[in-house]
């Protein structure tokens, strides 16, 4: 599998859960007790995938999302504890890419670390020279190149892969659940959290005036649409 994960948490008890449980599937290991330790690994070392806690000592969760951003897009999932929504979020729009709420399963670990991996990598399939134009917005699909008002803007790939979603439906109102399980996967559905920060990542990428949309826009209580 040849796939590194770095585990982050100040409970040896959960590190060493993690670690058994992935190491028994073929997964390479890492482990630190909180984000100083955790960087320091990080930036010396290859890491396919970052699994941590927010509330650690000496330097939390979300500082850490904070600096491997600087960087680098390598996946990171969060664990929290019941309740933390804020903080969810916070993570979220620090560009942390999932979560999970603790205590969880080995099956619940398992689909998440599958689904954020997958979602890593550019799944929009394309054929050669496939494009796609709505107004001043130009994608293109083998190149995985957005361009806006002529000039490129660097995107994620689930950001890539969220707006040439909303864009081939264009016009179509499309319920938060549809949007979820096209472009996150068939696991997810309720997550509308998930919606809230990556279209608003969006808009500031692609609309001239993020705070009046002219193209991700939203339909109150149902979901979004992108317009015409």
């Amino acid at each position: 599998m040849n796939v590194t994960v770095l585990v982050v948490d100040d409970e040896k008890p959960l590190r060493d859960f993690v670690r058994r449980n992935l190491e028994a599937r073929g997964y390479q290991v890492m482990r630190a007790a909180n984000g100083l330790e955790a960087l320091a690994i990080f930036e010396n070392e290859q890491v396919d995938l970052v699994i941590l806690d927010i509330m650690m000592p000496h330097m939390d969760g979300l500082e850490m999302t904070r600096r491997i951003r600087q960087t680098s897009t390598v996946p990171i999932i969060i664990l929290t504890a019941m309740g933390e929504e804020a903080d969810k979020v916070r993570a979220f729009d620090l560009g942390a890419d999932d979560y999970l709420t603790k205590p969880f399963g080995v099956g619940e670990l398992l689909g998440r670390i599958k689904a954020v991996m997958r979602r890593a990598q550019w799944s929009e399939p394309a054929s050669s020279g496939e494009r796609i134009a709505r107004g001043e917005i130009v994608v293109d699909l083998s190149r995985h190149e957005v361009s806006v008002r002529g000039q490129l803007v660097n995107l994620t790939p689930i950001e890539f892969n969220l707006l040439v979603y909303l864009m081939r439906q264009a016009g179509k109102v499309l319920p938060h659940q549809d949007i979820l399980k096209n472009v996150w996967g068939a696991e997810y559905g309720n997550e509308v959290e998930y919606l809230r920060v990556y279209m608003g990542h969006l808009r500031q990428k692609i609309e001239a005036d993020p705070l009046k949309p002219k193209y991700i826009l939203t339909e109150r209580g149902i979901g979004y649409r992108f317009g015409e």
